[in-house]
């Protein structure tokens, strides 16, 4: 007699942290391709529905999944600087990038082109409607080959022969061979109404609306209550720290009121950690995660981020009134303050630095740990050149620890 074999399936809590892992993939990917990530793409389509309600309930972002690739429509709470393109550098770059997509629109998949077809195209078209874009100016081909590269490695455009930066440096006398992809139809997300029909930037940030249904005896209109949670969802997915201060009043109460059941549906889906501080309700991952960006990073900016705070740190303890703190937590200090830190930063660990910070000035220094603190939202500038120093800045602290004269890290 033969024993029957029995395959043994995934555990509830293996499963629970694929659905995590692809739910992270695909609030931090533009889109997971069959080609690419097979196994997780066939998670989406079998778990479709329940990651598709999620989404949709929590956030108001919408999951579809075609037969190349699964794509989640992120819709920021609230736009921030850092939420721009990697690599682009001014408005034209992005221009070009949209008008690429216009191009690639009309090739079907697999069509070939020439680079030179393609610009010529973009330029003609922007002509009609008003707007000169010159390909003899090194800037504007500069612009367009930014626009490009980034066309190439979301996978909707393919190199066939030759490379951009030879057209970037010699213009017409270079050329490109491409090859269209489908998915450049995909790259910018649907809005409920025409593009053309929004008027102001804060338009784009709507919701779907729902009729009025009644709760208890009252007719309350439901979609002011989605809209609320989609809100407060969007920001704490896409935000480093969002503050009690930040919120409005309506976010503000539904933030304290629904904290728990927050803190569980956050943990279920995606794995993120909640606490409450006195400042506001703060979200972490307990363990390395490969998909996103956490704080600190790998960058030496960062190292100099903890020593920062470190040392407030300790300038508060000999004296909690150095710095004035209004009433949400935030320490006010003049550009020379903020600087002054860091030069006595220098002092004691300029030789832990890298030889970029340790050639800088303490000017140029300060620029750029500002610039870092306020990705982060860890800090802000103020109308009058000053710094404010905001309360996550006091949830770190970065020393290096010097054994028998040898430095053994942060």
């Amino acid at each position: 007699m033969n024993a029957s074999v029995r395959r043994k399936g995934p555990t509830r809590a293996e499963m629970k942290a694929d659905l995590q892992a692809v739910a992270m993939a695909l609030l931090s990917r533009p889109w997971l391709t069959k080609q690419e990530d097979p196994e997780a793409f066939l998670l989406i389509k079998d778990h479709f529905e329940y990651l598709r309600d999620w989404f949709y309930e929590h956030a108001g972002y919408s999951l579809f999944v075609t037969r190349w690739f699964a794509k989640l429509e992120k819709i920021p709470g609230v736009f921030r600087s850092w939420m721009g393109i990697d690599g682009f550098h001014q408005p034209r770059d992005y221009a070009l990038f949209t008008y690429g997509l216009w191009y690639l629109e009309a090739k079907s998949d697999g069509e070939q082109f020439l680079l030179t077809e393609m610009v010529e195209a973009i330029r003609n078209h922007l002509l009609g409607m008003g707007f000169d874009v010159d390909w003899v100016l090194y800037d504007h081909r500069l612009s367009m080959v930014r626009a490009l590269k980034k066309l190439r490695s979301l996978g909707v455009l393919t190199s066939i022969e030759g490379e951009e930066t030879g057209w970037a440096r010699d213009g017409a006398d270079a050329n490109v061979l491409y090859e269209a992809s489908p998915l450049a139809r995909y790259v910018l997300r649907r809005f409920p109404r025409e593009l053309m029909a929004y008027g102001e930037i804060d338009e784009l940030y709507e919701v779907e609306q729902t009729a009025m249904v009644p709760t208890s005896g009252d007719m309350v209109h439901s979609a002011d209550v989605r809209s609320r949670r989609h809100k407060v969802f969007r920001r704490l997915l896409m935000e480093p720290v969002v503050y009690d201060f930040e919120w409005t009043e309506e976010e503000r109460r539904y933030v304290q009121t629904q904290r728990s059941w927050m803190l569980s549906q956050m943990e279920e889906m995606v794995g993120l950690e909640g606490r409450r501080f006195r400042e506001g309700l703060y979200f972490y991952w307990p363990e390395l995660m490969a998909e996103v960006d956490l704080f600190p990073t790998q960058s030496a900016v960062s190292d100099v981020t903890m020593q920062f705070a470190a040392k407030l740190r300790e300038l508060l303890m000999e004296d909690p009134q150095r710095y004035p703190r209004d009433e949400h937590g935030r320490l006010h200090l003049t550009r020379g303050e903020f600087e002054g830190i860091l030069l006595s930063l220098r002092e004691t660990s300029e030789r832990y630095w890298t030889k970029d910070h340790r050639e800088k000035s303490t000017t140029q220094l300060a620029t750029d740990i500002l610039g870092h603190m306020a990705e982060w939202n860890l800090a802000a500038q103020d109308g009058a050149g000053g710094v404010v120093l905001l309360p996550g800045l006091s949830r770190y602290c970065g020393t290096y620890d010097v054994i028998d004269g040898e430095n053994k890290g942060a």
